[in-house]
């Protein structure tokens, strides 16, 4: 196990080999609440990540905004209790300013890109263009976005901006609960919006691409310790081991559609 953690500093590596010594006695479990962005990336981690530390992680998904009943914000408001958050950098903060997270717990994982789907085995639209992706945004019979970060900034920001909205509004619908690429896969909808990480994952849809570099937003997910967490000293090591640069975690990342912070 320590050639895993073989560029891990000493402090860091001497907290994650401890709670490998639970796993003789009993696992501590921890909660974790992960947004979609970085969702596949944790759930293709994990059995890896039990290993590694011994602790027995059970993963929730919510989104990190937006409303929806099962979203973040609204299961914390309800009381649900969770040891570790992982979702956009500005909703953990508004919980941290909220009094749900410790503040000085945070750390940024990713950043992710916003991408566009389209159905498996339909036509691959070209969006390389600024000119190209209007196009494809004024011929498309119907849109999806999500109602989480990127879909926020697309509908409340991004295409009013453009002077789009107008159009685009009629023939789109914002997804809760569900992967916009879901809806596509299935054809409800003809193109769908959401992070690269959250397409990819998602059979029968193709990954067309970013949307052009001109229109893009680059999310930081980050996470953070619940100041009601029962296990503080494991949820840290556990978020310490997923922001180090050692070469399984960015591997894990990259893999996902995702740039990690921890690489400059």
């Amino acid at each position: 196990m320590k050639g895993i953690f073989y560029r891990l500093g000493p402090v860091l590596l001497a907290a994650i080999l401890s709670l490998g010594s639970y796993a003789a006695e009993a696992a501590v479990k921890l909660k974790v609440i992960t947004s979609g962005g970085f969702a596949g990336t944790l759930t293709a981690m994990e059995p890896q990540l039990e290993k590694d530390t011994g602790l027995d992680i059970e993963i929730s998904y919510g989104s990190s905004s937006g409303g929806a009943v099962d979203s973040i914000p609204e299961r914390l408001k309800r009381g649900e209790q969770f040891d570790v958050l992982i979702l956009s950098r500005s909703s953990l903060d508004k919980l941290t300013n909220k009094g749900f997270v410790t503040p000085d717990s945070r750390k940024d994982l990713v950043r992710s890109r916003i991408g566009m789907c389209v159905k498996a085995g339909t036509a691959i639209p070209d969006i390389s263009t600024p000119e190209n992706f209007i196009k494809v945004l004024h011929d498309a019979k119907t849109i999806g976005y999500s109602a989480s970060a990127s879909g926020t900034y697309l509908s409340t920001k991004l295409w009013p901006k453009m002077g789009l909205w107008q159009m685009i509004e009629p023939k789109s619908t914002r997804v809760l609960s569900k992967r916009v690429a879901s809806l596509v896969a299935d054809g409800q909808l003809e193109i769908g919006f959401q992070q690269i990480s959250e397409i990819l994952p998602i059979q029968g849809v193709e990954l067309v691409g970013p949307i052009p570099d001109k229109f893009q937003k680059v999310t930081t997910f980050s996470s953070g310790v619940t100041k009601i967490s029962g296990h503080p000293r494991e949820a840290a090591a556990l978020i310490s081991y997923l922001s180090s640069d050692t070469p399984y975690v960015i591997n894990s990342i990259r893999h996902a559609g995702l740039d990690p912070v921890a690489i400059k």
